[in-house]
């Protein structure tokens, strides 16, 4: 089998995680749950060290496939306390960054996949669920428009704080949310939520025109 065919089974096996771990859960079985984990893990052999440690799940991720992302409410709030206590502000206090590069990591969908060298551009991709700038016309829906963010929210304190934490961990706020957790995960660096804060916040960013 070359290259190009063992990543594109292991693609096509990595979309299908979910589906392998509900199946697994679902049938109470221990043993298919760690053949579908084997099958995953054996598709990505050749891949870095950096991506082969991406499929081994924390505890938040695992307890999402067990309840397929709809767990009990008592569940819920234990997991979304527990990704609460993960936030990190940054040690300046400064939570906002410059639109302008914020603007780019939102357009940037580069980064952390199979094929990307580690150590590559990262970006957050924002446009491929969210609705944003609009001169951006091609963008996702699976997330909530975030067009005039800021203009219709405001800019407090408290919101400024929120929108950082939402985006650093998700999950803190809706657990098993669709959305990366891009600090807790080491996605995106300080620095670019910092600015990706700015972008929805800032009075001059495009997002609030």
């Amino acid at each position: 089998m070359n290259t190009i065919h063992a990543r594109a089974l292991a693609a096509c096996a990595l979309m299908l995680t979910g589906v392998a771990a509900a199946h697994a859960e679902s049938a109470s079985t221990a043993t298919e749950r760690a053949a579908a984990l084997a099958v995953i893990k054996a598709g990505f052999a050749d891949a870095s060290p950096e991506w082969t440690a991406r499929l081994k799940q924390d505890e938040a991720q695992a307890v999402c496939s067990q309840y397929r992302n709809e767990p009990p409410a008592k569940v819920r709030q234990k997991l979304e306390k527990a990704q609460l206590a993960t936030l990190v502000y940054p040690a300046s206090g400064k939570l906002t960054g410059d639109w302008r590069e914020g603007e780019r990591v939102a357009q940037e969908g580069r980064g952390l996949q199979f094929s990307d060298a580690p150590g590559g551009p990262v970006g957050g991709n924002c446009y491929a669920c969210h609705q944003m700038a609009p001169k951006e016309i091609a963008f996702g829906t699976l997330g909530p428009s975030l067009y005039q963010y800021g203009k219709l929210r405001g800019n407090s304190e408290a919101l400024v704080r929120y929108t950082y934490s939402k985006i650093y961990n998700s999950q803190a706020y809706a657990a098993c949310s669709n959305m990366p957790r891009f600090g807790h995960q080491g996605i995106l660096s300080e620095q670019q939520i910092r600015d990706v804060v700015a972008f929805l916040l800032d009075p001059e960013s495009p997002v609030n025109q």
